[in-house]
């Protein structure tokens, strides 16, 4: 089985349970997440791959992170997560990529992932639920945060955090590569 079609399954399996266990129809979780009731039937059955971005709707409509959706094993004590099962959640043709490495439930979901910017390329984000906050450092290069209608440089050694209810992105504008390590917590939902 290749890795895609791992992921796959694995999805269609969580989301089901998950929604399961919030006890939430079909139309709930549409309704929730802004995504169609049958995108998310085809997710169920696993006869597609979503967007990153409905799979991102979809965790925050759930209350929980991207890892729990995409995670085929979980270990309730320890969790380690080699390199090569990091999940690739975005990439391009240039090089830019982000990368989910590892995220947890307690106390809402919790995830940190690590990002990779070529130059001139960037990614947006959908706000996410209120009460979400979001920390990166960057570690290489200088990043170009975006929240809402303002920018802020973020040059290498230098922290971050934000409130991400509201719209946001990363871009890198410099002529060498950014990266940057990105923690994102999502409150539990009530």
């Amino acid at each position: 089985m290749s890795d895609l079609d791992q992921l796959t399954r694995s999805l269609a399996r969580n989301l089901k349970r998950w929604r399961g266990e919030r006890g939430f129809t079909l139309d709930v979780l549409a309704a929730r997440a802004g995504v169609s009731r049958g995108m998310i039937i085809q997710i169920e059955q696993a006869r597609t791959n979503p967007s990153v971005g409905t799979t991102v709707k979809l965790a925050d409509a759930l209350g929980v992170s991207i890892t729990t959706l995409l995670d085929h094993e979980q270990d309730t004590r320890v969790r380690l997560v080699p390199e090569s099962q990091a999940v690739r959640m975005w990439s391009t043709d240039a090089g830019s990529s982000s990368t989910l490495l590892v995220g947890t439930e307690a106390r809402g979901p919790l995830e940190l992932w690590t990002w990779r910017l070529t130059p001139g390329e960037g990614s947006v984000s959908d706000p996410h639920p209120e009460g979400t906050v979001e920390l990166l450092h960057v570690t290489e290069g200088e990043l170009t945060l975006l929240v809402e209608d303002r920018t802020y440089p973020v040059p290498a050694g230098t922290s971050a955090t934000f409130q991400a209810h509201v719209p946001h992105g990363y871009r890198n504008e410099t002529a060498g590569p950014v990266v940057f390590t990105l923690a994102v917590a999502i409150p539990p939902v009530g």
